[in-house]
């Protein structure tokens, strides 16, 4: 099945030995992220944007995709970088920081990761009984497009598979419960409004997590896809400032 518009892959290669991988979030696309990975682009950086799998066809597609693949997706992206970039950071939006965070774990030679708004855990009440409701309830409500400039859309899917939840409730449990083994420099940015994940996912990883050289900014004027909303350039400035300093 094509690719739709909007949530094609992106790679950006200017020779650079320092490279970032920049992951879409959970029912998202790249282009959530399209205009961070520019920002690092004209920064002088390689930049790697992957589509998870099940992203970017229908959602119907993320039924029956296992989180271990989101996790060789960005796996695939970091052998690429590697061949072009002798320094190599991990970031992300939503699940996206989530992966960023896992890698960091699997590759403790990563050397910063920085995720915005990343997902640790799920924001409903219905959480405990979700790995039961995916055989009774096929999806629920988009989460696309929390955003607080009218002006700016994102692209994603229009609903949401209780499946794929499951799967990533996985993802967010492996990771939590290795949040230790990071090693590399770490920089959270977490919007005060966010609609889809709460305050608790940042907080409880920078609190957790080992090492010495952590840092959180929060966003005053962006809601959950920070990417793409007014703080957008906050956080693509503080990206390569984090970046320039631990090369």
């Amino acid at each position: 099945m094509d690719i739709m518009h909007g949530w094609e892959p992106f790679s950006f290669n200017n020779g650079s030995d320092t490279g970032i991988l920049l992951s879409h979030g959970f029912t998202g696309s790249s282009s959530s992220v399209i205009y961070l990975g520019r920002k690092l682009s004209e920064a002088g950086f390689n930049v790697e944007g992957p589509r998870l799998t099940g992203h970017g066809t229908r959602w119907e597609d993320m039924i029956g995709v296992r989180y271990e693949q989101w996790i060789e997706d960005v796996e695939n992206s970091y052998k690429k970088l590697i061949e072009t970039s002798r320094v190599i950071f991990t970031a992300g939006l939503s699940m996206g920081g989530t992966l960023a965070l896992r890698l960091a774990e699997i590759h403790p030679e990563i050397s910063g990761v920085i995720t915005i708004n990343h997902a640790l855990y799920i924001n409903s009440a219905l959480a405990p009984a979700i790995p039961l409701l995916k055989f009774f309830i096929k999806s629920v409500e988009p989460i696309i497009s929390d955003l607080k400039d009218e002006a700016a859309r994102e692209t994603g899917y229009e609903r949401t598979p209780v499946a794929a939840v499951h799967e990533l409730m996985k993802l967010q449990k492996i990771t939590r419960s290795d949040i230790g083994k990071i090693k590399a420099p770490l920089l959270f940015f977490k919007s005060k409004d966010d609609h889809v994940l709460r305050i608790k996912d940042t907080l409880w990883a920078y609190e957790n997590a080992a090492v010495h050289d952590k840092e959180l900014q929060w966003l005053e004027n962006s809601y959950h896809v920070a990417t793409m909303d007014y703080d957008k350039d906050i956080i693509a400035g503080e990206t390569i400032k984090f970046i320039k300093n631990h090369i």
